[in-house]
């Protein structure tokens, strides 16, 4: 079977994409919001691994307040609202591809020869660079779950006051330990600066 569109790695920047929700609505990438977001990519909703895969991430939204999850299928956009309101489904966002198949060709899912998706989860962090990538190889397999909530789990930023780090190797340790991951930031305290001396002089003689 063919598989089209890229194999994306952790690192690479989340491709844009058109699709539509089960209302309908338009669905990018920008549409999804600029937090941590789970893509949870699935053959079809009406398969056994698809149904639980879909229902282990709505039993997890509760767990994770500050992480969007979507599920992505080439079902119809009334397949997935039917599914969801047989199962109580409220929390994880439905996508429809089925209307070109841009997710998949962005996202290397789509199987050419079915036109479904192949299974996958991706990890997009609030900077849109992918935090965790898994391509489930046999369809009937269940993806990592630990292991894309935990990369979900991961996703705080850092923000430290001057000094960084004593020495110029341990801050490039911590640096490259935060590339593509994690925004790191310092803050430089200007309460020694001799303007900020002289404004204190004045206020203390009134």
């Amino acid at each position: 079977m063919t598989v089209l569109g890229p194999e994306l790695k952790v690192g690479d920047k989340a491709p844009d994409f058109e699709a539509i929700d089960n209302g309908l609505k338009a669905v990018t990438l920008a549409t999804t919001g600029n937090g941590v977001r789970i893509f949870s990519v699935v053959p079809s909703l009406d398969t056994p691994v698809c149904d639980a895969q879909t229902k282990r991430f709505e039993e997890e939204t509760g767990k994770l307040p500050n992480v969007s999850i979507y599920t992505f299928s080439m079902d119809l956009p009334f397949a997935q609202k039917r599914w969801c309101g047989a199962f109580g489904v409220d929390h994880v966002k439905m996508v429809s591809d089925h209307r070109t198949g841009s997710f998949g060709q962005a996202y290397g899912t789509l199987i050419k020869d079915l036109r479904i998706h192949s299974r996958a989860i991706f990890v997009v962090g609030s900077d849109n660079v992918l935090r965790y990538v898994e391509y489930v190889k046999e369809v009937g397999d269940h993806p990592n779950y630990d292991a894309a909530l935990a990369a979900a789990r991961a996703g705080k930023h850092i923000l430290a006051e001057k000094p960084l780090e004593v020495t110029p190797a341990r801050c490039e340790k911590i640096i490259k330990a935060c590339h593509r991951r994690v925004i790191l930031g310092a803050i430089f305290p200007f309460r020694f600066k001799d303007s900020m001396r002289a404004i204190r002089a004045e206020k203390s003689v009134g």
